[in-house]
């Protein structure tokens, strides 16, 4: 859209950002990725496998949940391409994607949570 679509001209108004509203489709991915972190226990999900990568039985173990509770978080956190899984023999194993999206919600849930990254713990 460019300044001469714009149906209102306002002295204030900076027309140019209307060139750099982004496309309705990177909209919906990012907005279906933030609601999948919405649920306190898909967000704790993921910042685990932000940092491991683990199968359905450890991460119930470490998040105090069910193995098909679990389950039904990584379908949903896996449907929004947040995470990423491999089969080795019977085991699956999940970790974050590689997505530039995936990572920058990882470094926004943990500035936003004040949580240090233990990769950083053993920097100091």
């Amino acid at each position: 859209m460019t300044k001469q679509m714009v149906p209102h001209h306002h002295s204030d108004c900076d027309c140019e950002i209307l060139d750099h509203v982004p496309e309705t489709e990177v909209i919906e991915a990012v907005s279906e990725a933030m609601k999948q972190l919405g649920d306190p226990s898909r967000l704790r999900i993921f910042w685990l496998l932000c940092h491991a990568e683990e199968c359905v039985t450890n991460i119930a173990c470490a998040v105090n949940m069910t193995s098909p509770a679990v389950s039904h978080h990584l379908k949903s956190l896996k449907s929004a391409g947040l995470i990423t899984s491999r089969r080795a023999g019977k085991e699956m194993y999940y970790k974050a994607s590689d997505s530039e999206l995936a990572q920058s919600l990882h470094i926004i849930i943990e500035k936003v949570g004040m949580i240090t990254c233990p990769a950083d713990e053993k920097e100091h």
